[in-house]
């Protein structure tokens, strides 16, 4: 009966070591293992926003975004490559990091909480070195389940389709390969994936192509089907913009599409009518000057730098700074990513750089190549409750 009631407290970081300071008993029982992994996988299905991942020079960093309290210690997570070649994060989800490393042909698929990781060949012939991601790939669990799967999807532009297949942890092997034409209208040399990971929403992925056409590839995992959806074309014929595939109010899917001289985020969603036809309607308008302080949007765009699809919860980036913007709240809450990784932010001619002061190492964060992305991390961290643990000592002494 304990088992079942500590089982039901709030995902957050501090609930298990706050439990276990109750009594020996409670210590003994949220400290057990087995415990914890229920715990992750009872709240798996709405975990917390931790924070996010971001790619640095040679490893990917974790900035954590919860109130002291709850606050995990940014090293806990962290992910440094050796040799060379690119690694390019592909998203999170499910409490997993996806990541591709381009010169190895592998994708990476790690458990920050767990620390597991496991590397999968990519297929023959989904691989590329040319310089637009042709390749990306996304990473699901169910709730209750250990496995994995993680849905692969490229640009063939020889034969102008998309390709897209399944690896299953459980199996160690990938499926079949299943394909279809891309839009007449579209040029295949000139189309390409954008780093914004998929959305999941039902047994579907979306990813977002980009390039004289924009539209989203659509991988239904239940039917294994690949399809092709345009977005409204006058969107794009009013000024430089942003666009993140999102799961819309209603449960389908959505889009934002944020204007850069507008200082506004539209919410788009699509219906689907009666008789099977489909179509994009704008759902609401954020007004962003009317949300953040004037002071930092006079001159600033905003760029869309991530999606937490489990949370509703975009990140936004203008002036220098960081903020998070819960959707349905419209509560927002300003990040200092550079004050944590002693990181400062530059512009210059339409190119943002990011120079570490210690190194001096600068990195080109161009918005026209959709380089610069936040990847938002949902999971449930249980931290040590053990006497002396490390981790919960730290949560409990910020509490």
């Amino acid at each position: 009966m304990l088992s079942e009631i500590l089982l039901r407290l709030p995902p957050q970081p501090s609930s298990l070591p706050r439990a276990s300071l109750v009594c020996r008993r409670w210590r003994l029982l949220v400290s057990d293992p087995r415990f914890a992994r229920r715990f992750r996988i009872h709240h798996r299905r709405n975990p917390p926003l931790l924070g996010f991942f971001d790619e640095g020079f040679r490893d990917i960093s974790f900035v954590p975004t919860l109130e002291p309290h709850n606050r995990v210690p940014p090293g806990r997570f962290s992910l440094k490559f050796d040799g060379g070649g690119r690694f390019v994060p592909l998203g999170c989800r499910h409490g997993l990091v996806l990541v591709y490393h381009a010169f190895w042909k592998q994708i990476l698929v790690w458990d920050p909480v767990t620390t597991d990781q496991h590397r999968i060949a990519v297929p023959p012939g989904f691989a590329s070195d040319k310089g637009f991601i042709l390749i990306t790939a996304a990473v699901l669990r169910a709730s209750v389940d250990v496995h994995f799967q993680v849905a692969l999807a490229v640009v063939d532009r020889e034969h102008r389709r998309a390709l897209a297949c399944v690896y299953s942890s459980e199996t160690g092997e990938w499926s079949d390969i299943i394909w279809t034409p891309l839009p007449s209208e579209a040029s295949a040399g000139n189309l390409f994936f954008t780093e914004r990971p998929a959305v999941l929403v039902g047994h579907s992925l979306y990813w977002l192509l980009v390039g004289n056409m924009i539209g989203f590839l659509e991988f239904d995992l239940k039917r294994q089907s690949l399809t092709m959806i345009r977005i409204p074309v006058d969107l794009f014929t009013k000024g430089t913009f942003d666009i993140c595939a999102m799961r819309a109010e209603d449960g389908g899917l959505g889009f934002l599409f944020l204007l850069h001289t507008d200082h506004s985020i539209q919410l788009w969603k699509r219906r689907t009518e009666c008789h099977g036809a489909a179509s994009w309607v704008l759902g609401r308008t954020i007004e962003l000057d009317k949300l953040i302080p004037l002071n930092l949007v006079d001159k600033w765009p905003f760029m869309i730098l991530g999606f937490a699809e489990d949370n509703n919860v975009v990140f936004l980036w203008t002036s220098g700074v960081f903020f998070m913007i819960h959707l349905g709240s419209l509560q927002f809450k300003q990040l200092s990513e550079a004050e944590d990784n002693n990181v400062v932010f530059l512009w210059t001619s339409g190119v943002f750089f990011m120079i570490h002061l210690g190194s001096l190492q600068f990195k080109q964060l161009s918005e026209a190549e959709f380089i610069f992305y936040c990847h938002p991390f949902e999971s449930v961290y249980t931290a040590e409750t053990d006497i002396g643990g490390h981790d919960g000592a730290g949560l409990l002494q910020n509490t």
